[in-house]
């Protein structure tokens, strides 16, 4: 158990499942653009760790970029996304992959989605190490999933709770 602010923590999900889930998404990546230059795009602050062992597995050339979104209060969202740190690299034409550490609302990728849209992408997928099926409220699909895990609000491995607990290399899950 962790103690993290005023909060209690336990165990949920071990590094080597989390290492394990990424390998699956960067082979599924890997053979998805073979001999393509693409755009890795993550999302800040979360999706630092998982970006960067998605990118460093990829074999070809790539780019990456990231921006920041803003929508998480505590344990809870707000419902309202902010463009914290905004993308100034030309992506138009270009095929994206967008990395996030986890998927709940999918607020965020609506956000996300329009920027791109505005930006004349030729195409985007979405690779998320977790995602919340039953608090996904969106209809964009999720291309490269590592898993599915239940709507409980979790720490580590970017993932933080008021700014503390992204250097955690397991995720650990509130306590009840």
């Amino acid at each position: 158990m962790i103690q993290l602010h005023d909060l209690e923590f336990t165990p949920f999900i071990s590094e080597e499942e989390i290492l394990h889930s990424i390998s699956k998404i960067s082979e599924e990546i890997n053979r998805e653009y073979e001999g393509k230059i693409l755009v890795f795009l993550g999302i800040l602050n979360g999706a630092f760790l998982v970006a960067s062992e998605i990118i460093k597995r990829f074999p070809a050339d790539c780019e990456v970029n990231f921006v920041k979104l803003g929508s998480y209060e505590g344990t809870s969202t707000t419902g309202n996304v902010s463009t914290l740190l905004g993308l100034t690299q030309n992506l138009k034409g270009r095929e994206v992959v967008i990395i996030e550490d986890i998927v709940d609302t999918g607020n965020t990728l609506a956000a996300i989605d329009k920027i791109l849209m505005d930006m004349e992408v030729s195409g985007y997928k979405i690779a998320t190490l977790f995602l919340k099926p039953h608090a996904y409220k969106k209809s964009y699909p999720i291309d490269f999933v590592g898993m599915e895990i239940p709507n409980d609000f979790i720490v580590g491995y970017g993932l933080d709770y008021n700014g503390l607990g992204r250097n955690l290399t397991q995720v650990y899950k509130l306590k009840e």
